[in-house]
């Protein structure tokens, strides 16, 4: 039980849920922490504001005129705080306190639920003011803003106006609102949580079918494929795991293909090497013959393994090393190359391209000349065979035509894959190993290029290499 919880716990969806709470509650905790300080400040703020309002009205007041006489008030601030008792009635919460010559004289007995004269150090602390003064004290009722304004006439303080505050209502109202946001926030939370987890599982739900089908891949079965749906990330990641699966498959194929190839070209001349070596325990006249048979047979399986080497290296991107070639110094290297290799062929040269063009000088040697081995292969002695080279569209076209018999439809594509070959070659080419033309194609699109066949049965064949003038960066191996 405790491996499966950390098996879920350490998922790619519980991880990106748990953030995602994560950040939703310090996001939560900053909003409401940040409501009740907005509240608090707000608060002080109208506290404040309300104490100023009364002191105000106070100072208004004292420069007035008694309206029962019609004359200013003077000295007389017993009649001043009457006044302003008889017309001001405290809101809640609101305590208006008098004090003359230093003693309480009245308060309010509307708004405030105690009476701050009773508190005999604090009454002494107004009574000595002689200036504007303001404070806050705890009391049993709660907390209490205060401000404390001098009546004086003539410079002569007569007594004290004091306004106090009790706000111990709005700050309980303020707290019950932020308990109920924060239980709100709560709440929030656990659908979040459950929401996202749900969303959360249904973006992953891909990536967990990819999981499942790389599980149930073998080198046997490639052919399961995850279906795209969407356009989004995990649509791209879906088909970009597609489109492995096709290489793997294609590789894999390759692969068998080849071992298949190998096992089957190699098994005749390693068969013939074995019974020729058995032979030599025979001390007879056939000894040198059969030596020189077995030599000829590990040669070929040489030149297999050599090709075969070549052919893996293709696919490398070192294989090439870009210099400039002269078209028309390879074209005319290549005539007389061909003459020494068969000289009793009939050998021609179509065109001679003058240009200069970007490839690997060595790899283009390499394929034209396994045309023409493969063109010597399907001819007689006299057989014409001609080579030429030309640049149309910015693409170099190196060629060999000759007039054999030719390669039928059905064979023109299966002759460049490894070990292929045509219907004729069991008696034609007993000597090669079937993957001359493979390396052709492969030279080709090493350069980005191809290889093309124009070929009709008893009218000869011609292949053209072709490659592209300038050629794409990542055709350079350097």
């Amino acid at each position: 039980m405790f491996t499966a919880a950390r098996h879920v716990l350490g998922s790619l969806r519980a991880r990106v849920v748990l953030w995602y709470l994560a950040l939703l509650t310090i996001s939560l905790i900053v909003a409401v922490v940040a409501l009740r300080q907005f509240l608090i400040v707000g608060l002080d703020d109208a506290v404040a504001e309300s104490l100023t309002q009364e002191t105000d009205e106070m100072r208004l007041l004292t420069k007035g005129n008694d309206p029962r006489t019609g004359e200013p008030f003077g000295r007389d601030v017993e009649r001043i705080f009457d006044t302003f008792l008889a017309r001001n009635v405290p809101s809640t919460g609101e305590g208006l306190l008098f004090l003359v010559d230093g003693e309480p004289y009245d308060s309010s007995r509307v708004g405030a639920p105690i009476d701050l004269l009773e508190d005999r150090e604090l009454v002494q602390a107004w009574a000595a003011t002689r200036d504007p003064l303001d404070g806050e004290i705890q009391t049993q009722a709660g907390p209490v803003r205060w401000l404390a304004v001098p009546v004086t006439h003539n410079n002569q303080v007569l007594g004290t106006f004091i306004v106090a505050r009790f706000y111990q209502l709005e700050l309980t109202e303020i707290n019950t609102a932020v308990r109920v946001m924060a239980a709100t926030a709560g709440g929030v939370l656990v659908i979040s949580s459950v929401v996202g987890w749900l969303t959360v599982g249904s973006v992953v739900a891909p990536i967990r079918r990819i999981t499942r089908t790389a599980r149930n891949i073998s080198d046997t079965d490639l052919s399961e494929r995850l279906e795209v749906t969407g356009t989004d990330e995990v649509a791209e990641l879906t088909e970009t795991f597609n489109g492995m699966l096709d290489r793997l498959e294609e590789a894999f194929v390759d692969q068998r293909r080849f071992l298949d190839d190998i096992g089957h070209e190699l098994r005749t001349p390693l068969t013939i090497v074995r019974r020729r070596l058995e032979l030599l325990a025979e001390d007879g006249p056939d000894r040198q013959q059969a030596v020189a048979l077995c030599l000829d047979e590990l040669d070929r399986m040489n030149r297999y393994v050599s090709e075969l080497i070549l052919l893996a290296k293709a696919e490398k991107p070192d294989f090439l090393h870009l210099a400039p070639v002269d078209l028309a110094e390879l074209t005319q290297s290549m005539k007389s190359r061909a003459l020494a290799l068969a000289p009793d062929r009939t050998w021609q040269v179509d065109d001679v391209a003058k240009h200069v063009i970007e490839a690997d000088p060595d790899r283009l040697n390499q394929a034209w000349i396994n045309l023409v081995n493969n063109a010597v292969q399907h001819t007689g002695p006299g057989g014409l065979i001609a080579i030429g080279s030309s640049v149309v569209d910015d693409e170099a076209r190196l060629w060999v035509r000759d007039d054999g018999p030719g390669v039928p439809e059905e064979e023109q594509q299966s002759i460049f894959e490894r070990f292929g070959r045509g219907g004729d070659t069991q008696t034609r080419r007993a000597e090669g190993t079937g993957l001359g033309l493979a390396i052709v194609a492969a030279i080709g699109k090493a350069h980005g290029g191809r290889v093309s066949l124009d070929s009709r049965v008893g009218q000869g064949a011609r292949f053209t290499l072709i490659v592209p003038v300038f050629p794409h960066e990542d055709g350079d191996g350097e």
